[in-house]
């Protein structure tokens, strides 16, 4: 073998090794890169705008692009705003007589089906008084100062992160292509053309992939809000953002997504009776079901096959290595980063393939 592949081999290697033992700054790089190459083409066309007859400063580009990316976010939260205010308002005028008059009825038609269809043999009531001690028991069992702690815990370690991120995105940003240009000088002459290949092909991948991911939340939540607002569910703008954004995450995201909204539909709704819960619940579910039809049908196959151009087989095995190796963040950068070292690994494959100067 030539040296120079023994190099890129050995480098290839010791690159794995340090990412490995340096998980945590790995882990903050490949997000950087990745929110990087989303704000790099609004960066782009702020730098682009002429005032005074100047460029606007670089620096200012990526603060304005990071301004613009915190007001949607602010302006998202303010959607749970009313909802978390008026949960706390009820959790505050709850006490456990209160909530186990609100589960009675739903757990006494759960407990008459199991005795009815003999799945169950214990007297009427049986099903409800556990319920009820069970509540007892878990409210008087909360660490009020362990969740404190825990709290602070991890709110502690969130702010550091961002601030990781938001450091290293912003010299990526600043460099704009510095990063790329160093790498490709370490680059033999000979494997010039074949690193120029691969960076074009994983930017326009990852491209396609990131605007078709913009392209299904919106859709999702569209399709959501619509549905639930035409089904007079309360917060449906809220429960429609949530799990637009809750899909996100591969698999778990749509089962979230609907949780959420069953469980808003539940502490906010106003029964007189049962009938009216189970009602609701079919609304909240038959939206979604029509959206992860939607979604399946057609957006996912649009984003996955189109743009990663993966086996879905491929992509579930990747995204639950994803949340092994960093939990739902890493079932969310899951795609990107495989599609990075997928289209890597194949184009220099093929180059081994093709070119003489690959052979031994």
């Amino acid at each position: 073998m030539k040296r120079p592949v023994l190099y890129l081999i050995i480098a290839i290697l010791v690159f794995f090794l340090l990412g490995w033992y340096f998980s945590n700054i790995t882990q903050y790089f490949i997000f950087s890169l990745v929110i990087a190459a989303i704000l790099r083409p609004l960066t782009n066309r702020i730098n682009s705008v002429h005032l005074m007859g100047q460029h606007v400063p670089r620096w200012l580009s990526i603060l304005l692009s990071f301004a613009l990316v915190i007001n949607v976010i602010f302006l998202i939260s303010l959607l749970f705003v009313p909802l978390i205010s008026a949960q706390i308002q009820m959790i505050s005028s709850y006490d456990l007589d209160y909530i186990y008059e609100r589960i009675q009825n739903p757990i006494g038609r759960i407990e008459d089906l199991l005795i009815q269809f003999e799945i169950i043999k214990s007297e009427p009531g049986f099903l409800i008084m556990q319920v009820r001690e069970n509540l007892v028991a878990g409210f008087g069992k909360v660490n009020f100062q362990g969740l404190i702690n825990t709290i602070i815990n991890t709110t502690s370690s969130f702010l550091v992160a961002v601030m990781a991120v938001s450091f290293i995105t912003f010299f990526l940003l600043l460099e704009n292509g510095m990063l790329r240009k160093n790498i490709m000088n370490l680059i033999p002459n000979a494997y010039f053309e074949l690193a120029v290949s691969t960076f074009n092909k994983v930017e326009k991948l990852l491209s396609n992939y990131l605007v078709g991911l913009l392209i299904q939340i919106t859709c999702i939540f569209s399709l959501a809000a619509i549905g639930l607002t035409l089904m007079d569910i309360d917060y449906a703008l809220t429960i429609a953002m949530f799990a637009a954004v809750a899909n996100l995450i591969p698999y778990a995201g749509p089962i979230l997504g609907t949780a959420f909204g069953v469980i808003v539909g539940l502490s906010t709704g106003n029964f007189d009776q049962s009938n009216e819960i189970t009602l609701m619940i079919f609304k909240i579910l038959s939206v979604f079901a029509m959206v992860q039809v939607t979604d399946n049908v057609i957006l996912q196959p649009l984003i996955f096959s189109k743009s990663v151009k993966a086996h879905p087989l491929e992509i579930f095995v990747v995204i639950f290595a994803g949340a092994k190796i960093a939990g739902i963040l890493g079932m969310i950068f899951a795609i990107p980063v495989y599609t990075i070292f997928r289209v890597s690994f194949m184009e220099f494959y093929i180059g081994y393939k093709e070119y003489k100067i690959f052979k031994i």
